[in-house]
């Protein structure tokens, strides 16, 4: 009686677990909730290589995940066409949870949600600013057709700068 307990526990087990593996496992998106059509990279570093590389301009976008002014700018970059479209089209895209080693990424402070650009040439566009003058590279919700301004601004100056 025990063997016939133990063998239908046995064959229970590996009835799960090849169950276990049919099921598709998602990989952990990079994009973080920020646009799943935009191909992000994983580090800074990544940026600064997949950058030169392609002759993109890197745009780095600070958060916390419980930020609500984090979570509100996801939002409405998220809803933005336009800027999901030049995200997707012109520039290496990274979102970073983590504060990188390199000091101008934070020219003005250490604060959330910032939002920075980098041009080929591993200059920091400090000149690309927001409308705020205590957080000049923070943008809330109703800035997006600013911001979608500024990407333009920065994809121009590849073309006359570089």
């Amino acid at each position: 009686m025990l063997r016939w307990v133990l063998f239908a526990l046995f064959l229970g087990i590996c009835a799960s677990a090849g169950e276990q593996k049919k099921r598709k496992v998602q990989p952990q998106s990079f994009s973080r909730g920020w646009g799943n059509s935009i191909s992000w990279v994983q580090s800074y570093e990544e940026g600064l290589s997949q950058m030169r590389k392609s002759q993109k301009p890197l745009m780095v976008i600070h958060h916390k995940v419980d930020c609500p002014h984090s979570k509100a700018l996801k939002k409405a970059f998220v809803a933005a066409k336009s800027i999901q479209k030049m995200a997707k089209e012109d520039f290496i895209m990274l979102n970073l949870l983590e504060e990188t080693t390199d000091k101008n990424m934070a020219p003005d402070g250490y604060y959330y949600p910032r939002i920075l650009f980098v041009d080929p040439s591993m200059t920091a566009r400090t000149d690309i600013v927001g409308k705020y003058s205590n957080r000049k590279y923070s943008y809330e919700p109703g800035d997006m057709a600013f911001l979608a301004e500024n990407m333009k601004k920065v994809k121009a100056l590849m073309h006359t700068e570089l």
